[in-house]
């Protein structure tokens, strides 16, 4: 089962932590439902905060990942202090695929959210709910989810906060 994700980035640590153990209850979850034992292969743009959670959550429950890299020069969007664990992430993929666009921004975040979203069986977003008109931003990638019929599960539990 391939899964994607979209997500918050500006986590609280504690809010991280609730949340990648909300990921992982998921993830596992979905392994049990999926027939004959297919592996969750999972399908992020490595963003810091919930992309990065998720890629670890499934490498946790045995899963691989594939990357959808939004531009050449990303990493240098990944803050200082995350940019080994950004690093390590992008190493043990699977694959990683390019957008096609040059430099980091919107234009390459939308480009990079519709590859991942053309790539995967469902979708999960980790969002507080709260609607925002940021192209390429949490809420657009789940309007377009729901305007495919993406499956989609959102996760939000009790304790997970914004920063």
């Amino acid at each position: 089962m391939r899964v994607g994700i979209t997500g918050h980035t500006n986590l609280t640590d504690g809010g991280a932590a609730v949340i990648y153990s909300a990921l992982v209850r998921h993830l596992r979850a979905l392994g049990e439902q999926v027939a004959g034992g297919e592996q969750i292969i999972g399908v992020t743009c490595l963003a810091d905060g919930a992309d990065q959670l998720f890629a670890r959550a499934v490498i946790e429950v045995g899963g691989t990942y594939e990357v959808v890299l939004p531009a050449p020069d990303y990493r240098g969007v990944v803050p200082p202090e995350r940019r080994a664990e950004f690093d390590a992430l992008l190493a043990g993929a699977r694959s990683v695929l390019a957008s096609g666009e040059g430099h980091s921004g919107v234009r390459a975040y939308v480009a990079a959210n519709r590859i991942m979203l053309d790539r995967v069986d469902r979708l999960v977003a980790v969002w507080d709910g709260h609607e925002r008109l940021d192209p390429g931003g949490t809420s657009d990638v789940i309007t377009l989810a729901r305007d495919r019929a993406l499956p989609m599960t959102v996760i939000w539990p009790a304790g997970a906060e914004r920063g």
